[in-house]
Formats: C-alpha cells, sequence, structure tokens
C-alpha cells in the first residue's frame, strides 16, 4: 500500500532523514521506533505531505505521492493524528470531528461520526464541550477520531499515548485494535515500544534518520540490542 524508497528530507542545511526506505502492505499494523531525534514525526509529516523529501520517492497504491499536497493525500486515504494531539480548543468536540471530514459528503461524514462515538463512548458524553477543556486521554481520543473521519485506509499515529495515565493508556490501546479490526492499515509512531510492538505485525527501527532494523515485531521484541535500547525490563 505504502512505499517510501530511499527518502531524505532536510531542514535546511541539516539531514533529517537520510535514505529511509520502508513498506505497509494492507492490513498490517507497522510501527516505528526509535529515541527522541531520531526523525520519527518528520518521517509521519513526510507520508502526509506537510514536508516535502529531497530526494527520494513515496508511493501509494502504486501511485507516486512524492509532491502531492497534504490535502488531496488524505483524499487519497492517507489521514494522520499527530503528536500533541493538536485539537482546536476553542471548537466542541463536534466541530472538530467535523473537520476532519471535510473532503467527505455531509451525509457519509455524519455515519462515520456515529462510528467514532460508537469506538470512544467519552467523545460522545462530550461532544458539545470544548476540546481545550478535555483531558489528555479525550484530547487524545478526538484526535484519533478526527483522523478517522476521513474514512482513511491508511492511519498515521504519532505518539498516541504520550503523557497518558496508564488507564487511559490501556483504552487508546483497545481502540487501536479495534480500528485494525475494520481493515484499516495503520503506521505508528510510539514512545511505548512494548506496547506498539504488541500491536504491530511488523516494525523498523529509527536512528539519527536512518533504519537500522526492520523485522517482524515479534522477532524485534526478542532481539537483544531492541531489548537494550528500547524496551528496558518487563
Amino acid at each position: 500500500m505504502l512505499e517510501l524508497e530511499d527518502i531524505k528530507v532536510s531542514y535546511g542545511h541539516i539531514e533529517a532523514i537520510k535514505g529511509v526506505s520502508l513498506t505497509v502492505e494492507e492490513g498490517e499494523v507497522v510501527t516505528i521506533l526509535g529515541a527522541n531525534g531520531a526523525g520519527k514525526t518528520t518521517l509521519m509529516r513526510t507520508i502526509s505531505g506537510l514536508l516535502k523529501p529531497t530526494a527520494g520517492a513515496l508511493r501509494y497504491d502504486g501511485k507516486d505521492i512524492t509532491q502531492t499536497r497534504a490535502d488531496s493525500i488524505v483524499e487519497l486515504g492517507i489521514a494522520q493524528s499527530p503528536e500533541g494531539r493538536r485539537v482546536f480548543g476553542t471548537l466542541t468536540v463536534e466541530e472538530n470531528l467535523m473537520l476532519g471530514a471535510y473532503t467527505r459528503p455531509k451525509a457519509e461524514a455524519l455515519e462515520t461520526r456515529k462510528q467514532v462515538y460508537e469506538l470512544f463512548p467519552r467523545l460522545l458524553e462530550r461532544r458539545q464541550q470544548l476540546s481545550g477543556t478535555l483531558s489528555g486521554g479525550e484530547q487524545q481520543m478526538l484526535a484519533i477520531g478526527r483522523a478517522l473521519m476521513a474514512k482513511p485506509r491508511l492511519l498515521l499515529l504519532d505518539e498516541p499515548s504520550l503523557g497518558l495515565a496508564p488507564i487511559v493508556f490501556k483504552n487508546i490501546f483497545k481502540a487501536l485494535e479495534d480500528i485494525r479490526q475494520t481493515g484499516v492499515t495503520i503506521l505508528v509512531v510510539e514512545q511505548n515500544a512494548r506496547q506498539a510492538l504488541k500491536l504491530a505485525d511488523r516494525g523498523y527501527v529509527l536512528e539519527v534518520g536512518k533504519i537500522v532494523h526492520s523485522d517482524t515485531a515479534k522477532a524485534l521484541m526478542a532481539s537483544s540490542e531492541v531489548q537494550e535500547a528500547y524496551l528496558g525490563k518487563g
């Protein structure tokens, strides 16, 4: 479904992504692991069209989208829930969700909103509440729900559990498993490497803008090098 071929991305004279190649097959959950500053968010923003690579190619369903605009990428079926949630705090939960469906007919958007409320019942309870007054966990649910409103075939998730309490963290990952069961393909960047690998089929390890490991999630979980660097004890 998604193919990155030797992608390079720079901020001025600083090369943040140094020739990354990876693939995501339809129906998979793929995770990207790496320390802070490894380039994970830069890579996600490049896939969603917010940044343009200086070299290499991105293909989606075999079509070159390297220079495609971000709004057109959403229309193709790729939507992102960004790091830090980025909800519109002065708008209600419902208004935030409907903004996520700006590319879709209203009748379809209303049906998808119903599905989002079923996935995240707390959002239904808070639907008329200003998003800036929500808890961190509720804002994360809203950010994921807003991305789902675009009805993506490929969902990009950037640090979905960042800063969340353990019980909320578990609820978010349960929701991601439910999303997976609907057939949505997921590419996820996640600080909790152990949880990400439990959810994923495959994973890539990014270090200083380069892929240094790639394997099945099970093999990465068993790797002594990955354990020492990212999994810790337990």
